[in-house]
C-alpha cells in the first residue's frame, strides 16, 4: 500500500515540489522503503526524477543537493515493497525508455512478468525489478507509437489518440492549452491502451514532457481522489495528501482514467466517453468511511471479507508459478535453516495464528508454537537465531505485540510482521512484513482483518515449504489455486444472512453459550466465543470438543445453547468424533447449533439449526466456518439493542501493555 501524490497548478505561492513532499509526508505511514518525485516543467526536455531509498528523510536530503528548477507539475511515491528490494533502481517514479513518461503506481500489476519478456523481445531493457517499470515502458511504447511484439500487446497504431482520430473525451479538453492538446492527447490514449493489457491492481500517475501542466491517472481496485482547487488540482491515495490545501474532493472510479489540469479535470470511463466525477463531501481531515448502506460498520465489513481474502492473496504468484514474496526481506538460506516458530498475537489475531499453527505444521515439518504476546517474555521463552517469530497485528500498534517481537529480536530471533497496517510500529520494527489487504476495519471486533490473517498466513507457510523443499512447485500451485476458489464460498454463506438473523432474534434471553471444535474446528470455536463476548456481552466459551468429558459437560442443562464446528466428512476419524459429541449434549437437553458442510446431513437429527457452508479442504475451512459465527454475534448484538461497532470498554487498537 504505497502512497501517491500529484500536484498541478498555476498558484504563484505555491511550489508544486513543496505541496507534494507536504502530501507525500502525510501518506508516510503507507510506506517508507524508498521514495521519489518527478516533476515536469515546459522549459525542460523530460521530466526530471529525484528518488532515495528509506524515509522520506532520504528524499528531502537528495532534494536539498540538487535543488532542481520549479516545475509546473509533480509527482510523488513512497513505497512498501512488493516487488523488487529497497533500492534507488526499484523506487518510484519510473521513465519510459527514453525518459520521455514518467510514472508511479500503487498496487500490483499481475501480469508483469509476461508484459516484461515480450517488451523485452520488442527491445526494452530494464533497470529495476519492479512491476511498476514494465507498465512506464509500455506506457512510452504506446505513447510514441512503437510496435509491440505480437505475442502480446498488439501495436500502438490503432489505440493511442490522434488529432485525426479523435476519440470522444478528446472534446472535452478545454483546459489543454492547444500548444499542448496533441501531448496529452496521445498521453491518456497510452494510458488507455496500458490499462487494457495489465492486470491486477493500480492506482497509475503519468507526466510527459510533450504535455507540461498535464497529469494523466488511471485506477482500478486501488484509491485515487482528486481534490479541486483556483488554478490547481490534487492527486492523492488517500485525502490526507492534500487535506489541508483543499475540502473539494472528486473520487475516480473503478477503471475510469483522469486528465487533470491547473484548470481542469476530465473523467474519462472505460469507453472512453467523459464523464461527471462523483463529488465526495466531508470534512476529509477525519478521513470518514462511510456504512455505504449497511446498519453497521461490522455488517459492511462482513461483506467485505471475500474481497479482503481475495486481495490478500493477490499477486503472490510469479510468472514460473512459484510463489513470490520480495516484501519479506530475509535471506531463503535463514528460512531454510529455521527450526521452530513463534506466533505472538493477542485476540482475534492469536486464533489465526492457531490456525496457521496446523497449516504450517502439515507443509513444512517444523514445530509451531502460538504465544499470547502480553505472555510471551514472561515466561523466559527458548528462543534462538534459529527461531522464525511471526507477529500478526491488524493495526500494527499492539503493544503487547510490539513487547514481545522486541524481547524475541534481543534473543537473536528473526521478526516477520503479519499487519493490515504498513508503516507501524510492529512492521517498522520486525525484520520483514507481510501484508495483509484488508482496507480499514472501522468495527472494533474484527472480522475481514481476521479472515485476511488467516489468508496471509497460508500464504507464509506455503512461501516456507516451497523455500524449504518440502512442497513441490506443483503442490504449491495446487494449493494456491484452491485458496483462490475460497472467496466465493464465503460470498455463498453471506448470501444466507437471513436464517441467522433469524436464528438470532431468538437468542435474546440467552445468558450462555459453549462452542466446540475439534483440529482447526477449535481455533474457529474460540473465536466464535469471543466475537460473542465482545458484541453481546454474553458469557461464552470455547472448548476443544475432545475436552468435553474432561469437564465442561458438566456445565451441559437443559436448554444450554451449544455451537458445534462439524468438520469435513472427508476426515471421517475427526468428523464422527463430533458427531459423537452433538449426541452427547443433546441428550442431556442442549440446543444445538452445528455448522456443516451443504451435502453433510449426518447431524440432522441431533441438531436444532444448521447453517450449510460450502465444501472446502480441511486447513481451508476456518475462512468459511468463522462466517456464520461472525453473522450470528453481529445480529444478536443488533438485536439486543447493542452497539455493534464500539462494544463497551474495547478499543480497536490497543496501545497500553
Amino acid at each position: 500500500m504505497c502512497g501517491i501524490v500529484g500536484y498541478v497548478g498555476e498558484v504563484p505561492s505555491q511550489r508544486p515540489l513543496d505541496v507534494v513532499m507536504k502530501g507525500l509526508a502525510n501518506l508516510e505511514y503507507r510506506g517508507y522503503d524508498s521514495a521519489g518525485v518527478a516533476l515536469g516543467s515546459a522549459d525542460r526536455p523530460k521530466p526530471t526524477v529525484i528518488r532515495a531509498v528509506g524515509k522520506l528523510s532520504q528524499l528531502r536530503a537528495q532534494i536539498d543537493s540538487q535543488r532542481p528548477d520549479d516545475a509546473i507539475e509533480a509527482i510523488g511515491h513512497t513505497r512498501w515493497a512488493t516487488h523488487g528490494q529497497p533500492s534507488v533502481a526499484n523506487a518510484h517514479p519510473h521513465t519510459s525508455a527514453d525518459g520521455k513518461v514518467a510514472l508511479v503506481h500503487n498496487g500490483i500489476i499481475e501480469n508483469a512478468d509476461a508484459l516484461r519478456t515480450q517488451l523485452a523481445a520488442a527491445g526494452e531493457t530494464f533497470e529495476s525489478d519492479t512491476d511498476t517499470e514494465v507498465v512506464a515502458h509500455l506506457i512510452g511504447r504506446l505513447y510514441s507509437g512503437l510496435p509491440i511484439d505480437e505475442g502480446g500487446v498488439g501495436t500502438s497504431a490503432d489505440r493511442v489518440a490522434s488529432t485525426s482520430t479523435a476519440p470522444r473525451w478528446s472534446e472535452d479538453l478545454t483546459g489543454v492549452p492547444a500548444e499542448q492538446r496533441d501531448g496529452a492527447q496521445r498521453l491518456v490514449g497510452a494510458m488507455r491502451a496500458a490499462t487494457e493489457q495489465i492486470s491486477g491492481t493500480f492506482t497509475l500517475l503519468a507526466i510527459c514532457d510533450d504535455a507540461p501542466g498535464v497529469i494523466v491517472a488511471a485506477r482500478r481496485s486501488s484509491p485515487l481522489v482528486i481534490g479541486l482547487g483556483e488554478g490547481e488540482n490534487f492527486l492523492g491515495s488517500d485525502v490526507l495528501a492534500f487535506s489541508e490545501f483543499t475540502t473539494d474532493v472528486i473520487e475516480v472510479g473503478q477503471d475510469q482514467l483522469a486528465l487533470v489540469t491547473a484548470q481542469h479535470v476530465t473523467i474519462i470511463d472505460q469507453d472512453g466517453a467523459v464523464t461527471e466525477p462523483k463529488k465526495l463531501e466531508g470534512d476529509y481531515s477525519r478521513r470518514p468511511v462511510t456504512k455505504e448502506g449497511f446498519g453497521t460498520f461490522m455488517e459492511k465489513e462482513i461483506h467485505e471479507e471475500p474481497g479482503a481474502v481475495e486481495q490478500t492473496l493477490a499477486g503472490r504468484m510469479d510468472a514460473s508459478g512459484k510463489l513470490s514474496l520480495d516484501e519479506l526481506r530475509i535471506p531463503e538460506s535463514v528460512l531454510r535453516s529455521v527450526d521452530k516458530m513463534i506466533i505472538v498475537a493477542c485476540g482475534s489475531a492469536a486464533h489465526a495464528g492457531q490456525v496457521a499453527r496446523y497449516a504450517i505444521e502439515h507443509w513444512c515439518r517444523i514445530p509451531v508454537e502460538v504465544e499470547l504476546a502480553h505472555e510471551f517474555r514472561y515466561r523466559d521463552p527458548v528462543v534462538s537465531e534459529k527461531t522464525l517469530v511471526v507477529a500478526i497485528s491488524q493495526s500494527g500498534e499492539t503493544m503487547d505485540t510490539i513487547m514481545a517481537i522486541r524481547h524475541a529480536r534481543e534473543q537473536g530471533a528473526r521478526v516477520i510482521a503479519l499487519v493490515n497496517t504498513p508503516g507501524s510500529t510492529i512492521s517498522r520494527e520486525s525484520d520483514a512484513v507481510l501484508l495483509t489487504h484488508a482496507g480499514p476495519e472501522i468495527a472494533v471486533a474484527s472480522t475481514k482483518a481476521y479472515t485476511a490473517q488467516i489468508a496471509a498466513t497460508y500464504i507464509l507457510g506455503l512461501y516456507l515449504a516451497q523455500v524449504r523443499g518440502n512442497k513441490y512447485p506443483d503442490e504449491i500451485a495446487d494449493y494456491m489455486d484452491k485458496l483462490s476458489a475460497i472467496p466465493p464460498k464465503i460470498s455463498t454463506i453471506i448470501s444466507g444472512w437471513d436464517q441467522i438473523r433469524d436464528v438470532a432474534r431468538s437468542l435474546t434471553d440467552v445468558e450462555s453459550m459453549i462452542y466446540l471444535g475439534r483440529h482447526v474446528g477449535f481455533p474457529t470455536a474460540l473465536e466464535g466465543a469471543l466475537k460473542l463476548k465482545e458484541l453481546c456481552y454474553i458469557h461464552a466459551e470455547g472448548f476443544a470438543a475432545g475436552e468435553l468429558k474432561h469437564g465442561p459437560i458438566s456445565l451441559i442443562e437443559d436448554g444450554q445453547i451449544v455451537v458445534v464446528v462439524l468438520p469435513t466428512p472427508r476426515r471421517p476419524e475427526l468428523h464422527r468424533k463430533v458427531v459423537s459429541n452433538i449426541q452427547e449434549v443433546r441428550a442431556r437437553g442442549a440446543r444445538t447449533l452445528v455448522v456443516a458442510e451443504q451435502d453433510d446431513h449426518s447431524a440432522d437429527e441431533f441438531a436444532d439449526v444448521i447453517f450449510r457452508i460450502p465444501p472446502a479442504p480441511t486447513l481451508y475451512a476456518p475462512l468459511l466456518t468463522v462466517i456464520p459465527l461472525q453473522i450470528l454475534a453481529c445480529e444478536l448484538a443488533g438485536a439486543k439493542g447493542l452497539d455493534v461497532d464500539q462494544p463497551r470498554n474495547l478499543a480497536k487498537s490497543v496501545t497500553v501493555e
